[in-house]
Order: C-alpha cells, then sequence, then structure tokens
C-alpha cells in the first residue's frame, strides 16, 4: 500500500519532469540519442535536388519515370537505468538525499524518452542486484519505475548496504544484449569497476551519472564532529577547527574526482554531474549541448 506522501510526491515529480521535457528537453533528447540506423519508409517520384544514388532502379525502368527510395530513421531505442541505492545515497545535507535526486533525474528522463516512442528498463543495486524490470513503454510503466525507485527498501530489510557496480555492470551484460543507451546512476563509492565499465561502453552508449552532496567535498567549522560511514557503519572523530583538516579532506574527495574523470574519459564512457544543492534539469540541458557540439 502505497502512502499518501509518496502518492503525492509521485504526483509532484510527474508534473515537475513532464513540464520540463515539454518546456525544455522536447528536442534536446531526440537530437542527442539517435536511432540505431536508418529504415526503408516509402518510395516517391523523383524531385529536382534528390540525390540520384537514391534512385530506385526497378521502379523507374518499370514506370518510365524516375522514382527514389526514401528512408527514415530508425528511431526506437532501449534506455537502461544502473540505479546504485546503496546506504550511502541515504544521505542529503541541503533539501533532498542522494537518493532522491538520482529518482527524479531517472524520471525525468525516463518521461523524454517515452513521450519519443522509446523503451525503458531499471536495475536497482546496492551490494546485490535488488530489482530488475524489464524495458516497455508508456506512461503507466515510467509511474511504476518512479515508485519503485522510491519505495525502495533493500532485500531482506537490512540497515545497512554497500555498492558493487562491478556486479550490476556484468549483470546488465548478461540480461540485456541489444544495443541501447545505458545511464549508470550513482555515488560511486566503490572500487574495481574499471575493467567491467570500459566491456560494457564498448557494446552500448554507456553514460556515467555522478550524484554528490556538498558535505561530500568540503566540511564547514564547526568543531568536532563525529562522521559515520553510511555503508560500513564506521565512526571516526576529526577537528573541523583544523584547517589543515579541512584542506586534507577537501583534497582527497579532488583525487577521487579527478580519478573518476580520468577513468569515464579513458574508456569514452560521458558523465553528468548531479548534486542536490542543483538543478538537475540544468545540469542535464549543459550535457545535451555539450554532447550535440
Amino acid at each position: 500500500m502505497i502512502s499518501k506522501e509518496l502518492s503525492q510526491k509521485i504526483r509532484y515529480i510527474q508534473i515537475y519532469t513532464s513540464k520540463a521535457v515539454n518546456d525544455i528537453l522536447a528536442g534536446e533528447y531526440h537530437s542527442v540519442f539517435k536511432g540505431q540506423g536508418m529504415e526503408f519508409d516509402e518510395v516517391r517520384a523523383y524531385q529536382p535536388g534528390d540525390d540520384i544514388r537514391t534512385i530506385d532502379w526497378n521502379v523507374t525502368a518499370r514506370t518510365g519515370q524516375p522514382y527514389v527510395k526514401r528512408y527514415v530513421e530508425e528511431r526506437e531505442l532501449t534506455v537502461f537505468f544502473l540505479v546504485d541505492l546503496s546506504s550511502s545515497g541515504s544521505f542529503g545535507s541541503i533539501d533532498k538525499l542522494k537518493n532522491e535526486i538520482a529518482a527524479e533525474f531517472c524520471a525525468l528522463l525516463a518521461f523524454s524518452a517515452i513521450k519519443n516512442n522509446d523503451r525503458v528498463g531499471l536495475i536497482v543495486f546496492t551490494d546485490t542486484i535488488e530489482m530488475f524490470i524489464p524495458p516497455a513503454k508508456g506512461v503507466s510503466h515510467v509511474l511504476r519505475l518512479i515508485r519503485d525507485l522510491l519505495y525502495f527498501t533493500p532485500s531482506e530489510k537490512r540497515q545497512r548496504t554497500g555498492t558493487n557496480i562491478a556486479g550490476a555492470l556484468d549483470y546488465l551484460g548478461r540480461v540485456f544484449h541489444k544495443r541501447g543507451v545505458i545511464f549508470l546512476v550513482s555515488d560511486f563509492q566503490d572500487q574495481g569497476f574499471e575493467k567491467p565499465l570500459r566491456a560494457l561502453a564498448r557494446r552500448h552508449d554507456l553514460i556515467g551519472v555522478t550524484v554528490s552532496d556538498p558535505r561530500e567535498t568540503g566540511l564547514p567549522d564547526v568543531g568536532l564532529l563525529e562522521l559515520e560511514d553510511a555503508e560500513t557503519g564506521e565512526t571516526v572523530v576529526i577537528d573541523t577547527g583544523s584547517r589543515m583538516v579541512r584542506t586534507r579532506y577537501a583534497a582527497r574527495a579532488g583525487e577521487r574526482e579527478a580519478r573518476l574523470n580520468e577513468l569515464f574519459k579513458s574508456t569514452g564512457v560521458d558523465h553528468i554531474p548531479l548534486y542536490t544543492d542543483r538543478d538537475y534539469v540544468l545540469d542535464l540541458v549543459k550535457f545535451f549541448r555539450k554532447r550535440m557540439r
């Protein structure tokens, strides 16, 4: 049974994302994600300016008049969201948690996809595969995806879940063989996934979507602070009043981000950075326009 609060949130996301799709992303998605090829549409009479290489010589010989073959883009795509909903995503120092940003971002792209008659599928993972929804079309299907993302609880109701990106990438490679567009949405609090990332990027149009919070890259000066690892439960007390501590914290975050960016670049994986304190619609538009260039 879905709570009234969750139903209202789903409705809000539907209205907000639909407005963004109609007002901002109407043509952006279609322009960026092309179909898998060209398919025959019709034969029509030759018109001045037509490429002579498209002349259908069989029909031309039969009718005595020049005819050309017309092709259109084979538009239908399959879009898969590979979404990390591990315990580290249940954090946010602004208005929303990282997992909420991930869900709303997927909703925005899912509505863009069905508006273009594409199919959408979902895999939710933590340190194991939690959920698999096969690709399908339609508004009701997308609403189910949004509901499941927002209503997600780990299998066996574990209090803490880790992250296994390599396992999720391998699983997708086994269950989905046709070339598609894959959005890997995670805070990437994991290691050892470089090889499967590179392998999947060779077969699909793979896009890495990083979800971050400002407190993961910088700390305020608030004195002694106890930090807890959401995935392991390990705690540590640090003195944020120390400039050296804050500098080291920011430096390590910067090094981690640089390594991840270099990995995306070396594997040919496009990157969309999302932040809990910024509008993800603007980040998506920025990505679309950069990719079109």
